[in-house]
């Protein structure tokens, strides 16, 4: 079992930048590939970033790519979502998740945390 709490979500101007967190306890965090996710009222949760156990591979969705960077601090069982050039279309509540691979599709996770809002006001 994974526990995973994210935080550094909140309000931000556009062209602003955050950079969220994702705290996870239980069982060895570098057994697992991270991914993060987000979701804004009325549509499916999307993809945007996911990065592999060792942290040596990373995959964008297009609409971040340039702009938003995945990390991961093994010794910390932490996981980090940097985000630059922030625009109003990325106000969503943002997600990380915990599985075997790192991938786009939220099937592979098995673990997921509470979400946090991220608001980018125009």
């Amino acid at each position: 079992q994974v526990q995973l709490v994210e935080s550094g979500g909140g309000l931000v101007q556009a062209g602003g930048s955050l950079r969220l967190s994702c705290a996870a306890s239980g069982r060895t965090f570098s057994s697992y590939a991270m991914g993060w996710f987000r979701q804004t009222p009325g549509k499916e949760r999307e993809f945007v970033a996911a990065i592999r156990r060792s942290g040596a591979g990373t995959y964008y969705a297009d609409s971040v790519k340039g702009r938003f960077t995945i990390s991961r601090d093994n010794a910390k069982n932490t996981v980090y979502l940097q985000m630059n050039s922030l625009k109003f279309e990325d106000t969503a509540v943002y997600y990380c998740a915990a599985g075997d691979t790192a991938s786009s599709r939220e099937y592979v996770y098995d673990y997921w945390g509470q979400g946090t809002q991220v608001t980018v006001s125009s």
